[in-house]
């Protein structure tokens, strides 16, 4: 079903495109020596290069290369093996060159496709136009005096892969998705940790209307949103206002906005700039990338599986569509879940972990990198079920105990008594105890009433302090009750 926005003159369609900036994974920048941390004390991670003094020359940093060629195949992209780096000019106070280093006409990757799922279940592919390189500019801060702008060159020169969607995405619920399964993608590849509160990650929102059938119209470009909520919330705003812009009989100017995520709306930053503005040429000092075949072959090898095919094959383990999808969000979930299910039943372990042990980390605020209770512990719990020591009542409790102490589930069972009763005669007495002080219902159930069987249950659990084996007092109670 297309979604579609109301306005006073009938009906519009959004037509969107997103930019992606994600940081680099790698220890040094670009095209210098230069550290990457997060955190580090303002100006403490530049080099000449960075700083722009003059004669500086740039050497590329070939691991931020092949990071980009693993973006690209993970991508299902092109690779092209001549690409080159131009200058970008402009002048901005954190961007002491005076011009970025990026590649405009002969990017390192072509064409390619993500294929996002949306909420219905239904899937959609959104193309790739380019995924190139470039640096990334400083930072400029303007809160920490009141008459004064400071300058933080420390990611001055860090690896950005920019990848460039096409004009595919057509509701906010799709650019979220797009936005999702992209980062999704590449912290499986591990060439961008996608942190989007840290900045490493962000993206630039393309957005235009138009009405069915139409040709494109003027797009405005609402510049670095730092979270996928907001992306969503930036496109609709965006869309809602071009609409009003159209029917009130005006023109929409091609511009830079920025998203105001305090009123939910978009603000005019600057007329938007074509390519010439920039003065794009080849950068002298660096020679084309040329990559050699081989090479581009050896990292497509060595690349991880990736989230589409972690999720087949979780079909063919048997579980649904709902459970592979949770637990390949994240490829630390997915990597704890095969641990655990090493040797066990696929469909119990993913219950239990999207189940009773995401609502533990969720209680506790952890995640899966901090919780209390590893892969190896929550297997032995789930040992203790197959092996009936305890049920499955006694092993949510076990659970929270597991976290709440950091003890393993042998100990705790062990230590507070909890083994599960299976001597038929311990149970048998529960039951006749039971059946006892409540006659009447006994007299009611062997009347015709069998839905009552669920309160005798119950009630002998209960008399034995959950500790029975429910298959047994389930046998023995029918037998009794007979």
């Amino acid at each position: 079903m297309s979604y579609t926005l109301e306005g006073r003159t009938g009906t519009w369609e959004i037509v969107c495109g997103l930019e992606v900036h994600a940081q680099v994974t790698s220890q040094s920048k670009l095209f210098s020596g230069a550290a990457t941390a997060f955190g580090a004390s303002p100006n403490s991670q530049v080099s000449f290069i960075d700083a722009g003094f003059p004669g500086m020359l740039p050497v590329i940093n070939q691991e931020c290369v092949a990071q980009a060629v693993r973006t690209g195949l993970g991508l299902n992209a092109e690779i092209h093996l001549w690409s080159r780096f131009d200058r970008k000019n402009y002048f901005y106070a954190d961007l002491p060159q005076g011009y970025q280093i990026s590649q405009f006409a002969h990017p390192i990757v072509g064409t390619g496709t993500v294929e996002i799922t949306l909420a219905d279940g239904s899937t959609k592919p959104i193309g790739i136009t380019r995924l190139h390189l470039e640096q990334d500019a400083g930072k400029s801060l303007h809160d920490q005096h009141p008459q004064k702008s400071f300058i933080d060159l420390n990611r001055s020169g860090v690896a950005l892969m920019e990848i460039v969607s096409e004009a595919d995405i057509r509701s906010p619920e799709e650019a979220g998705a797009y936005l999702t399964k992209l980062r999704q993608i590449l912290r499986y590849l591990g060439t961008c940790d996608g942190n989007m509160d840290e900045g490493s990650m962000r993206a630039d929102v393309n957005v235009s209307v138009r009405r069915a059938g139409e040709p494109y119209r003027t797009r405005c470009e609402v510049k670095n949103v730092n979270s996928i909520r907001f992306v969503m919330q930036a496109v609709e705003a965006e869309a809602r206002r071009q609409i009003e812009v159209w029917e009130e009989g005006g023109e929409v100017q091609q511009e830079t906005r920025l998203f105001d995520t305090g009123r939910g709306v978009t603000r005019s930053m600057r007329s938007k700039e074509d390519a010439h503005d920039y003065r794009y040429f080849p950068d002298p000092d660096l020679p084309p990338l040329v990559l050699d075949a081989a090479w581009v072959e050896s990292l497509k090898a060595a690349l991880p599986e990736l989230p589409d095919a972690r999720r087949a094959r979780y079909a063919a383990m048997g579980l649904s569509p709902y459970d592979a999808h949770v637990l390949t969000l994240e490829k630390e979930t997915a990597a704890f879940f095969e641990a655990v299910a090493q040797g066990r039943d696929a469909k119990t372990v993913a219950n239990w972990v999207t189940g009773d042990f995401f609502a533990a980390l969720n209680r506790t605020g952890h995640d899966i990198g901090s919780s209390p209770v590893g892969a190896a512990g929550l297997a032995e719990l789930l040992d203790l079920i197959a092996d009936k020591t305890i049920n499955g009542k006694i092993a949510k409790d076990v659970l929270a105990l597991m976290f709440e102490t950091g003890e393993g589930a042998t100990a705790i069972v062990d230590a507070r008594g909890l083994r599960q009763v299976v001597d038929t005669g311990a149970i048998e007495a529960a039951i006749e105890a039971v059946m006892a002080a409540n006659a009447g219902k006994v007299a009611e159930y062997r009347s015709g009433k069998d839905k009552l069987f669920g309160f005798f249950v119950g009630q002998v659990m209960k008399a034995m302090q959950g500790k029975g084996n429910p298959a047994l007092v389930n046998d023995v109670l029918k037998q009794k009750l007979g």
